[in-house]
């Protein structure tokens, strides 16, 4: 029998993580998607810390109309500019174990146009 769902995300995470990995010149952009919001986190793991965070539950991102993609879109275009403001130009992209597309991908979109290095 085949793996389920959630193991085959899991085991798609784990082989994420040995790869990407957050230090303090080239932090991880992780993403979390559920199936109404979007989270965003600039994470350094050397030190085990969450430098920024963005979600669509914001309260400047959470009266945005449109759909998730384009939300999606919003939060990327946020979490660069608080990396910008903050200083840091490049990251590591986590997917979570989510396909690169849809929510995830306008996601990570957004967030080159608005000036991050993935």
């Amino acid at each position: 029998m085949g793996l389920s769902k959630t193991q085959r995300k899991y085991r798609i995470r784990k082989r994420i993580r040995k790869v990407s990995i957050g230090t303090a010149e080239r932090p991880r952009l992780s993403v979390f998607r559920s199936n109404s919001e979007i989270y965003a986190q600039i994470i350094n793991d050397r030190e085990g810390t969450t430098l920024l965070a963005v979600s669509s539950r914001d309260k400047d991102l959470a009266k945005e109309k449109g759909t998730k993609s384009e939300v999606a879109a919003l939060v990327g275009k946020a979490i660069a500019e608080k990396a910008k403001k903050a200083g840091i130009d490049k990251v590591a992209f986590d997917r979570g174990g989510n396909l690169y597309h849809g929510r995830v991908k306008s996601l990570a979109e957004g967030a080159r146009e608005a000036g991050l290095q993935f």
